[in-house]
């Protein structure tokens, strides 16, 4: 996260970072939701209050995305204009599934979905299946060959940076495109 936010402020686009309580006290197992969906609260509060007026996108990496998407869900989220997620987590490795997606048919705003060919989290197929019924909202950008962390195999002739340049890319072309507020 550290690397894409750096490539985002040099596209002038401001980042704020945070941990969920469970990284804090440097534990692996996720918080709940309801404490997970705080969090996330507390950190769109912060930036409002640090810019404020400013339209704000949030989102986020595996499970950040996930809770975002679901504290949107739960209830607008002021002044985000537009969610990001680095990897949505569909589902958990080799057990497809979409239940994890049930919520992003209450999310309203538009979403840019980042995701590689040889995420376990999140079967292409099954996703698209889940974009199409949410109808122009989401985008879909796929990284061929890339991983749920964005990795790529060694033969694609690829790097790291290139792949984070990719992303970057994508999401200042995306912002660009959303309706000011």
């Amino acid at each position: 996260m550290a690397a894409m936010a750096e490539r985002l402020a040099g596209r002038g686009i401001a980042t704020l970072r945070y941990q969920f309580p469970y990284m804090e006290r440097g534990g692996s197992r996720p918080d709940p939701p309801p404490v997970a969906v705080a969090a996330v609260r507390a950190a769109v509060t912060e930036a409002s209050r640090c810019c404020p007026g400013a339209a704000l996108v949030a989102g986020g990496k595996s499970f950040g995305g996930r809770m975002t998407s679901t504290a949107i869900a739960e209830g607008a989220l002021p002044s985000v204009r537009g969610l990001v997620f680095l990897g949505f987590p569909l589902h958990p490795p080799g057990r497809p599934s979409v239940t994890r997606a049930r919520h992003l048919e209450d999310v309203t705003v538009p979403m840019l979905f980042l995701q590689g060919t040889r995420d376990d989290f999140a079967d292409l197929a099954l996703l698209r299946g889940v974009l199409d019924r949410l109808g122009d909202r989401p985008t879909l950008h796929v990284v061929e060959g890339a991983d749920h962390s964005f990795g790529v195999l060694k033969r694609s002739g690829r790097t790291g940076e290139q792949v984070l340049d990719e992303l970057a890319e994508s999401v200042e072309a995306w912002l660009s495109r959303l309706e000011p507020s």
